[in-house]
């Protein structure tokens, strides 16, 4: 029904820059929030960022300042700019869209398969 799929992930140096993509597609009726998630090798997942359907937006304090989310409602698209990245900042990324289908009259939170950031010299 629908599928979330992911781009951009990989290799940099600390203080560099990278930008996720997010793509949706499917049966797709309405998307509300659309968001980025991580988890790191013994952590728990972790909210990144987050957008509302009308631009609103939610931060991390450990991302915040660095780090900038958008939306593309025509193309179902949710962006993270990751700028300043440090090591800590390691992880699988996931991306994260509350959706509602043509099927169903409730919204459902689905994932992407998730992209690997790695910062490292």
């Amino acid at each position: 029904q629908v599928q979330l799929v992911e781009s951009g992930g990989g290799l940099v140096q600390p203080g560099g820059s990278l930008r996720l993509s997010c793509a949706a597609s499917g049966s797709i009726f309405s998307i509300n929030t659309m968001g980025w998630f991580r988890q790191a090798p013994g952590k728990q997942r972790e909210l990144v960022a987050a957008i509302s359907s009308d631009g609103g937006t939610n931060y991390a304090d450990s991302v915040k300042g660095r780090f900038a989310i958008s939306r593309d409602n025509a193309k179902n698209t949710v962006l993270l700019q990751m700028n300043g990245l440090k090591p800590e900042d390691t992880a699988v990324y996931y991306c994260n869209a509350a959706i509602r289908t043509e099927y169903s009259g409730s919204y459902y939170g689905y994932w992407g398969q998730g992209t690997q950031v790695t910062v490292s010299s």
